[in-house]
């Protein structure tokens, strides 16, 4: 496993994360990944640990907190050896976002006991528009959280890269989250990553997968479990999602040696603004395949290229990106 430095916070992350939403189990409606298995969910993140994976990402709205007491569970005995990234703003997925104040702190405080730990590393506003992130009531709760020594750095996680972009330009926020994949390079040409770079910031890319479309292991008859919010999508989206994976991971073969996943996760890590990818894991052997990406180190510049000009002679976006 390789590291690299979270923009200017001091901390170093692995490059593969384990992204924890779906683990948190079932949720209301479909606004998870389905039905999960804690004592799989346990043994995925201690493999993960296990493979030098250092950086955790949940939220309170993944399982409605299930996620961070799972991870609570697991990682209490390696806590020093962990980075933690969860999030504060929902706290469930059935309700409206509060990013007051109060609702910041308490999220917060609630998020470590279920943790079992005494401070947050890293805690983002999860999908806070920009001029939220700019608010008295945010930068005063952030201020405050810091000061306590609750949480040790701060960031947001964002509904687009446009969004991000935003967030980075007025309110210099240190570290931003949002989705990036073979199928969704929003953040190259929006300039988002340059920027990035420029500004020393940190960039976590969420849905290196494409929501599990870049596995190799999805087409367009895949029927998914009961709860899965893929299942709610326009099945046109479905399906150009399903037929542009194969397109782009034939860029793959390029890169001996890599499966799918592989190939894709290695994309993300081509570029030198990404701090960390995080897919999302529920198994242990998943944990193996997607630790061993960073082993590989990026694609040949000639894959990234293909993978590029794929996405500027198609558009793979039939309707709004999907959030996390």
């Amino acid at each position: 496993m390789r590291y690299r430095p979270l923009g200017r916070t001091g901390l170093s992350v692995s490059e593969i994360g384990f992204g924890a939403w779906g683990i948190g189990g079932r949720t209301v409606a479909q606004t998870s990944y389905g039905d999960t298995d804690d004592r799989t969910s346990i043994a995925a993140l201690e493999r993960a640990i296990d493979r030098g994976i250092t950086f955790i990402d949940t939220s309170v709205a993944y399982g409605d907190g299930h996620s961070e007491e799972l991870i609570g569970r697991a990682l209490a005995k390696v806590r020093s050896r962990v980075i933690i990234a969860t999030k504060a703003g929902y706290e469930s997925w059935q309700r409206p976002p509060d990013f007051s104040r109060a609702a910041i702190v308490g999220s917060a405080e609630r998020s470590l006991t279920r943790l079992r730990s005494d401070y947050i590393d890293v805690l983002q506003l999860h999908n806070a528009p920009p001029d939220v992130l700019l608010s008295d009531d945010v930068q005063t709760a952030i201020a405050q959280l810091l000061g306590q020594g609750k949480i040790r750095a701060w960031g947001a996680s964002t509904k687009s890269p446009a969004e991000a972009s935003e967030a980075l330009r007025r309110a210099e926020i240190p570290i931003l989250q949002c989705n990036f994949n073979m199928m969704d390079v929003r953040a190259v040409t929006s300039g988002l990553l340059a920027d990035v770079e420029r500004h020393g910031a940190a960039f976590i890319a969420r849905t290196p997968l494409c929501f599990g479309y870049l596995s190799g292991r999805i087409d367009r008859d895949t029927a998914f479990p009961p709860g899965d919010h893929r299942a709610a999508w326009p099945m046109a989206q479905r399906a150009s999602w399903a037929d542009g994976a194969r397109e782009v991971l034939a860029t793959v073969p390029a890169a001996p040696a890599s499966s799918a996943v592989q190939g894709a996760l290695r994309f993300c890590l081509s570029f030198p603004a990404v701090s960390t990818v995080i897919p999302g894991m529920l198994t242990p052997e998943e944990a193996d395949e997607n630790a061993v990406a960073s082993d590989l180190g990026p694609l040949p510049e000639e894959a990234v290229s293909q993978v590029l000009a794929i996405n500027r002679q198609r558009p793979f976006f039939v309707s709004p990106a999907p959030a996390a």
